[in-house]
């Protein structure tokens, strides 16, 4: 391990805290936060969110086989429409250079209200916030 922002700003990673408080209190249901957490962590090629958040996806109740093909969940009829929206954004959000398209949101907004949809926005943002903390810090895996 690199750093221990923990030890090292212990400030910085309370707000982190913080924001997966308000995410644990929010409407998002327990399979729509773990589909996000997967999938940018695996866009973001993170280790150590992948091994946490398969584990905690498997203990909410995520299969097996939608863990195995989520990667490729354009192309299996495994995943709602919702979960199809959410991944869907979740994948423009983390490759956020290449921005988030006007039919990506809207399809976002026809399946969600306003406050849903923020908070799947901030969950978005929250993993990919992690994933950057444990890949440049190069937080070792859990066993």
């Amino acid at each position: 391990m690199r750093l221990n922002i923990q030890q090292t700003e212990p400030e910085a990673y309370k707000a982190m805290l913080a924001l997966e408080k308000y995410l644990g209190s929010s409407k998002l249901s327990g399979t729509h936060k773990e589909l996000i957490k997967m999938r940018a962590s695996q866009i973001n090629g993170c280790a150590y969110c992948l091994n946490m958040h398969s584990r905690d996806a498997r203990k909410a109740g995520e299969t097996e086989q939608r863990l195995y093909l989520l990667s490729a969940w354009r192309e299996t009829t495994l995943f709602t429409p919702e979960e199809r929206a959410l991944l869907a954004l979740t994948e423009e959000v983390t490759l956020i250079g290449q921005h988030v398209s006007d039919a990506t949101y809207q399809q976002a907004a026809a399946l969600f209200d306003a406050h849903y949809l923020a908070q799947a926005i901030m969950a978005i943002v929250t993993i990919n916030v992690w994933n950057r903390i444990a890949i440049t810090t190069e937080l070792p895996l859990e066993a």
